[in-house]
């Protein structure tokens, strides 16, 4: 199956592993990225986009990269921390005076990005549907109360994450998410990433190959367990991702369609110490505060050890691939992955249609990351 774009000669082993998994059949569609400085030294992309169709990956395909997309909404905040307008140290409700009620009054904009907050899910029995109304959504987790100690350990905002930092950013700002986002960001990053798509062809968008199994057996779960109200309420098949009004919703949390690509340029805002092409939009202050370890365990919803900074994971065993030093990551289900490496200056972005069942520390993902950081060691 052919490879296309563009790989330096020493990133060639990237190119040859990523052409065999196309080969084999282990991918169906996929890009794969890696900025080095402010060079874009591997930029590949090959597959089908769309198995019905058989419509080919192109240079331009975009696709739904889930949790992944918790990354870019944490660089909106924190580019709003920078300007001085968010204090992250601060209470939410500062800027989102609802958020105070039922116990939440001291509950820090911190610990949001970094999953301690303890508002991981709905009280409420919702859809993906009451989702898609963000104020809506909004209003009920400003009017719950914690599930734990706030600051208390981790448990993985599925898809609050992206509720409450939207809220946060439209309290602040204005502007919703995605429209902050989109011209604050991506658009003078010129990076081709979207929180919310209503202009655009379906033949751009991937459609996700579902796993062919689960991760774990959800039906023995209790009704009333951490995970069943986090990552089942709501449910979604990957099928809905490129229904029109999913791809129009905000979702911060878990709907930004991109490929490898734009989450490499925008993670290398964070990989080149807050610049990008000599345009600097985050400090160094600011950048150091992802590194400010909020929790380090095993996270309730996870069930697996996690060490979160802000709005980003730090290096630790669930995911091999990530080098030790000053680098955050993080993942989407399926397996998409960002990597921003501050002590090499280097950004790694992976983004795919055929999913792993694994919510984190899927195996091609780290296949692809030890390939770059191997080329990168034998560089040096």
């Amino acid at each position: 199956m052919t490879v296309s774009g563009t790989c330096v000669s020493a990133f060639e082993p990237v190119r040859d592993l990523f052409a065999a998994k196309l080969e084999s059949g282990e991918e169906v569609g996929a890009c794969l990225a890696v900025v080095s400085g402010d060079d874009m030294v591997v930029d590949l992309w090959g597959g089908t986009a769309d198995v019905p169709s058989g419509r080919v990956w192109e240079r331009d395909t975009l696709a739904n990269t889930y949790s992944l997309t918790k990354t870019m909404t944490a660089l909106a905040v924190l580019l709003l921390a920078d300007r001085g307008e968010v204090d992250l140290d601060a209470p939410v409700a500062r800027y989102w005076p609802e958020f105070g009620a039922a116990g939440k009054q001291n509950v820090l904009v911190r610990q949001v990005l970094g999953h301690t907050s303890g508002v991981a899910g709905w009280d409420a029995n919702i859809s993906l549907s009451d989702i898609y109304s963000h104020e809506e959504a909004a209003a009920l987790l400003a009017a719950q109360e914690p599930w734990w100690t706030p600051g208390a350990g981790s448990g993985y905002h599925v898809l609050t994450f992206g509720t409450l930092l939207g809220e946060v950013v439209r309290r602040v700002t204005g502007s919703s998410l995605g429209r902050f986002f989109a011209e604050e960001l991506a658009g003078p990053l010129g990076a081709d990433y979207r929180i919310g798509v209503t202009d655009e062809a379906p033949e751009r968008f991937a459609s996700m190959v579902a796993p062919s199994s689960a991760a774990a057996d959800y039906s023995s779960i209790p009704p009333d367990s951490l995970i069943r109200r986090t990552l089942l309420n709501p449910a979604f098949a990957p099928s809905i991702v490129t229904d029109p009004d999913f791809l129009a919703a905000e979702i911060g949390a878990a709907n930004g369609q991109g490929n490898a690509r734009s989450v490499a340029r925008l993670a290398s805002l964070v990989s080149g110490g807050g610049a990008v092409g000599g345009r600097a939009a985050l400090s160094r202050t600011t950048l150091e505060r992802i590194f400010d370890v909020q929790a380090d365990g095993v996270d309730r919803v996870l069930g697996v050890p996690v060490r979160f900074g802000l709005g980003w994971a730090l290096p630790g065993a669930v995911m091999p691939g990530v080098p030790e030093g000053r680098v955050c990551w993080w993942t989407g289900f399926g397996g998409s992955v960002v990597v921003a490496d501050l002590d090499r200056d280097l950004a790694v972005a992976y983004v795919m249609n055929k999913m792993s069942p694994e919510l984190v520390g899927a195996a091609k993902p780290n296949e692809y990351l030890a390939a770059v950081y191997e080329c990168v060691g034998r560089g040096r």
